[in-house]
């Protein structure tokens, strides 16, 4: 019950502090998307390109996120809050959608764009009916994980003012309140876990039925 009563009480303002996280999460994962997608698409045009965006993915993954936050707050003079917490979250969550993303686009069979062209069909029309339905799945895997790793980095967003449930696992290790702590990671672990078993569902359903059934034989085989 004083979990509860934790939650309930005015003052704790858990509705404010579960709609600032979700906002904070919900525009990073938006325009981690786009930005991701869109990137993605540009570089796998280009070799060099793609070179640089695949080697400088693995390095953002390595940076911590907190010294994201650093570099943004200190050096370019973003201030504290909600601005340089969505840049930085944003930042971890590109490499995963762009990577899926050029991955996908590359290992469409040149073939079967080939196949399109003989056929008559528009470069909109391939991109539309062939090779989108086959990079869409991966796509959906890479937003899965940025998603996730956004939704449990968040919490760090706390310690330069941006609110959330990081403010109740901060302030709960400050002054050894273990159930402000606990309420606090209970709420993000619940939330990344929504998130998980959505993005599972979805990432099944934007998948082409032929996709399905190949994957369904080749687990069959093993």
């Amino acid at each position: 019950m004083q979990y509860l009563n934790f939650i309930l009480d005015p003052k704790n303002d858990f509705l404010g502090q579960t709609f600032e996280y979700l906002k904070i999460c919900g525009v990073s994962i938006a325009l981690a998307i786009v930005i991701g997608v869109v990137l993605g698409v540009l570089v796998s045009r280009n070799a060099f390109l793609s070179f640089l965006a695949v080697n400088l993915s693995g390095l953002i993954r390595a940076i911590p996120i907190i010294a994201v936050l650093i570099v943004f707050v200190a050096f370019f003079h973003l201030g504290l809050g909600f601005k340089p917490t969505i840049i930085a979250l944003i930042v971890l969550g590109i490499p995963p959608i762009l990577l899926n993303t050029y991955t996908g686009i590359r290992g469409v069979d040149p073939a079967m764009i080939d196949a399109a062209k003989g056929m008559g069909m528009t470069p909109w029309q391939i991109a539309t009916r062939i090779q989108a339905p086959l990079v869409t799945p991966l796509v959906a895997a890479g937003i899965r994980t940025s998603a996730i790793q956004i939704v449990a980095t968040a919490t760090l967003a706390a310690f330069i003012g941006a609110g959330g449930y990081g403010d109740y696992i901060v302030d709960g290790f400050s002054v050894f309140n273990y159930t402000e702590l606990i309420v606090g990671g209970a709420s993000v672990a619940i939330l990344a876990i929504v998130i998980e078993v959505f993005m599972s569902w979805l990432q099944r359903a934007v998948t082409p039925e032929g996709l399905k059934v190949q994957e369904q034989a080749e687990s069959a085989k093993a």
